[in-house]
């Protein structure tokens, strides 16, 4: 099952070109010679996934030990003018900007205005009651259980008007809540608007000035501001959306409202936004335990812990922990607090997902990482054995890539990703190889045989396709994509 990308408001939801060549193991670089090597490296790897997800612009930068060992620009800023990518370009890192407003509310707590588990009645009295038991952690951390002021369906605010945002305000504010405080997490717009109105009654300032103030200017960050479309804002790359079936670019037409700009509206490049990770980490923005209850674990009800940190997607697994801000499908940056790195891609092309490059180029700097998160790199090795061959034999292919470089499985994400671009092309029948090799690798995942499921359909194989449709059900009953293919295919 894949979530297609929807329109350009929803952007603001989803907090996220050369040849290539072998790409070797390769320890921390030591010397110049060897700090080349990566970089060459990093470079055909970036270039290779560019061309593959049809990205016309990107920044990268990799901080370590607190300086900028890589900062490179590749394509187009602008394909209506031909204008390359350069230091100066500035990109929207969308919700990525919730990271600025989780450091925001810790400076506050670091002031003794906001206390991160009092209810946000404390501080905004005049909320609808079912509201105001909701902590400020469980707004941060996305747990609150409130309804969406961004209709996830639609794209749009809300409400009769998509244009008017205070009418969209009270509108939310007379849905049902949709969870007690806490008990789960569900990605909410209601949330950061909240948080934006706690940081401007606490401060005494806009929000936008108290980000200019307390994050931006400390760390030098000259060029970074607010603003949409609707703004004129100087080098700012344009943004594009792949049109039907991946035909073409179609332009983004930014929309983030004003009250909502505590969740998007940030512009930036890699940079600043390298400048303002190395103050955070110095500590110039916030005291040392502040940044390390930003990035903590948070729980929900049960134990169980939570997706987020304070503002921060929390990339959980064993060794290697990361915190991120991920926006739009198109920009992200992760920052590893054990390894001392961070790695920023910021780009032009909603859906094109830098996010997930990330850990495979934090592996050049971090060789135990590469070893268990590799898995992209494999997936662009395979890619380029392939060529424009025949997508057959996958699974021996990949196993002489994994042995020849020292890599593990691509995961069961980074396939399904490259299905769904090849059937996003119409490319049905290396879909079907692609997506097969993925439930070979993880036979008890019900969306990988739901999307295998998928690309059999596009390619007109119902009996596969019902097969692994009935599969996807048998290992998740409440599969219900599944279930309404399985009604149309079965008539």
């Amino acid at each position: 099952m894949h979530t297609r990308f929807p329109s350009a408001l929803l952007i603001l939801a989803l907090g996220a070109v050369l040849a290539p060549q072998a790409l070797a193991a390769t320890a921390a670089p030591a010397s110049g010679q060897q700090a080349g090597r990566v970089e060459r490296d990093i470079a055909a790897f970036v270039h290779d996934e560019m061309r593959e997800r049809r990205i016309p612009g990107l920044q990268i930068a990799v901080i370590r030990h607190g300086k900028v060992v890589l900062s490179r620009n590749f394509g187009v800023a602008s394909l209506q003018y031909g204008v390359p990518v350069t230091d100066a370009s500035l990109f929207s890192i969308n919700s990525a900007t919730k990271a600025f407003t989780g450091v925001a509310v810790m400076q506050l707590v670091q002031q003794g205005k906001v206390d991160l588990g009092a209810p946000i009645a404390a501080y905004l009295p005049d909320l609808p009651p079912a509201w105001q038991a909701v902590t400020v952690t469980q707004l941060l951390n996305h747990t609150s259980g409130l309804p969406d002021v961004l209709d996830q369906r639609r794209g749009k605010l809300v409400g009769p008007d998509p244009d008017d945002g205070q009418a969209a305000w009270t509108a939310v504010q007379a849905l049902p809540v949709e969870a007690p405080p806490g008990q789960r997490y569900r990605y909410n717009q209601s949330n950061y608007v909240l948080l934006a109105q706690l940081i401007e009654r606490q401060s005494g300032q806009s929000y936008v000035d108290f980000i200019q103030r307390g994050q931006f200017d400390p760390a030098g960050m000259r060029h970074s501001g607010f603003g949409d479309a609707k703004d004129v804002v100087a080098n700012k790359a344009s943004s594009y959306v792949l049109g039907a079936g991946g035909k073409g670019y179609r332009n983004v037409i930014e929309d983030f409202p004003v009250f909502m700009r505590a969740g998007a509206g940030i512009n930036s490049n890699t940079g600043e936004l390298a400048s303002w990770l190395a103050a955070l980490q110095a500590g110039r923005l916030l005291a040392p335990a502040g940044v390390a209850r930003l990035w903590q674990t948070t729980r929900l009800n049960d134990g169980k812990p939570a997706p987020w940190a304070l503002g921060w997607p929390a990339i959980r697994r064993d060794g290697h922990r990361a915190v991120a801000g991920i926006g739009g499908g198109r920009s992200a940056f992760y920052v590893y607090p054990d390894d001392d790195l961070a790695v920023i891609i910021l780009s032009n092309l909603a859906g094109g997902q830098p996010e997930q490059l990330i850990d495979a180029v934090a592996g050049f700097y971090i060789p135990a990482l590469r070893l268990r998160y590799g898995g992209a790199h494999a997936v662009q090795l395979l890619r380029h054995a392939l060529g424009d061959g025949p997508y057959a034999d996958l699974a021996p292919k990949l196993a002489a890539i994994r042995r020849q470089h020292g890599l593990p499985s691509p995961s069961e994400n980074d396939l399904n990703a490259w299905g769904y671009r090849l059937l996003a092309r119409q490319q049905a029948r290396q879909a079907v190889a692609v997506l097969g090799l993925a439930v070979q690798l993880y036979p008890d995942s019900a969306n990988g045989h739901d999307s295998l499921a998928e690309a059999y359909e596009a390619d007109g194989a119902t009996a596969p396709a019902i097969a692994h449709y009935r599969r996807a059900l048998e290992l998740d009953p409440g599969n219900a994509h599944a279930v309404a293919r399985l009604q149309t295919l079965q008539k």
